[in-house]
């Protein structure tokens, strides 16, 4: 293929996928309206990045701390463009068969029986156990094989706590969205799925990775951007106890402990406040549900009692 028509090929693909996308999806202002409508506060640069990502037909690496909302943007995505979630997570070990695809041995192993009661196992081929029909569709392949209108939205989560072979098996997948089956073949995807990859940066992604992928760093929140998201997410909150309890949030992020809450855990606390009849944020109840917030127990004991009071000081004032 000339560079001209892999050009024009390039562009007809940008094209269809424009077009195969909802209205409300195919700007930049109308990903942070849809995304707004399904409860997910975006700003203008991850909806730029997410923007591109769908109408490059990239994938979208996202990286940040836990909590911030990674696997939401996936979730809230696939809403977005009405298409279905497949989500692998990943974990250490973490290998083809459980990812990409198996062999239904028991199926294959009666197919054989058959045969042998049909008298026609001498005949018989691998072809004859080794087709499509005996193959066990995990979520990669799942999301190559999709034929239910839309383009899935395919979430690779976490793969910073998959191995490195894993990571590089996956190249060929985000790179030609294909996938290989040495007894069958390549399969290769008739339209691309959407893929999102999360990582929490326990370890660095291969550069290998990250060249097929565009790229968003996502931070903690503004504490006014924080308050919008409980607002939206618990919407029967009151106002005061969400911006105590968004300021106190923000004044644990600063101190030493062992893992800082995220989002989530504010919308956990919002709610879990919100369940007790509490409508402001004071020092015995700060102590009596710092279980909600914080998640280890040395984290707890540092900040239970006199810290948590000075915090709660400082962040009425601002301080």
């Amino acid at each position: 293929m000339t560079d001209d028509s892999a050009a024009l090929a390039a562009a007809a693909d940008r094209s269809a996928s424009r077009a195969s996308r909802p209205p409300s999806m195919q700007s930049i202002e109308g990903v942070v309206a849809a995304f707004r409508e399904h409860g997910y506060i975006a700003e203008r640069s991850l909806a730029t990045t997410v923007f591109l990502a769908l109408e490059l037909g990239r994938p979208l690496l996202l990286e940040g701390e836990a909590g911030v909302g990674k696997t939401e943007l996936a979730k809230v995505l696939a809403a977005s463009l009405g298409a279905r979630l497949i989500r692998l997570q990943c974990y250490e070990g973490l290998d083809v068969n459980t990812a990409v695809y198996e062999w239904n041995y028991p199926r294959q192993m009666l197919e054989i029986r058959l045969l042998e009661a049909r008298g026609e196992i001498a005949k018989a081929s691998a072809h004859d156990i080794f087709g499509p029909e005996f193959l066990l569709k995990r979520p990669l392949l799942q999301a190559l094989e999709a034929t239910d209108g839309v383009p899935p939205v395919l979430l690779i989560d976490e793969i910073d706590r998959a191995d490195e072979e894993f990571e590089a098996y996956l190249l060929e997948i985000l790179s030609d969205f294909q996938v290989t089956v040495p007894e069958i073949g390549t399969i290769r995807a008739a339209k691309a799925p959407s893929v999102i990859l999360t990582s929490n940066r326990t370890r660095e992604v291969h550069d290998a990775l990250k060249r097929r992928c565009l790229y968003h760093w996502i931070d903690y929140p503004t504490a006014q951007k924080e308050y919008e998201i409980v607002s939206t997410k618990v919407p029967d909150a009151p106002a005061a106890l969400a911006r105590d309890l968004v300021a106190f949030v923000h004044r644990l992020r600063t101190a030493d402990l062992t893992k800082v809450p995220g989002v989530a855990e504010t919308l956990d606390w919002a709610s879990a406040l919100l369940s007790l009849g509490a409508t402001e944020l004071d020092g015995d109840t700060v102590d009596e549900t710092l279980g909600v917030v914080l998640k280890y127990e040395e984290d707890i004991r540092a900040v239970r009692g006199a810290t948590a009071r000075h915090l709660l000081a400082e962040s009425a004032t601002g301080g």
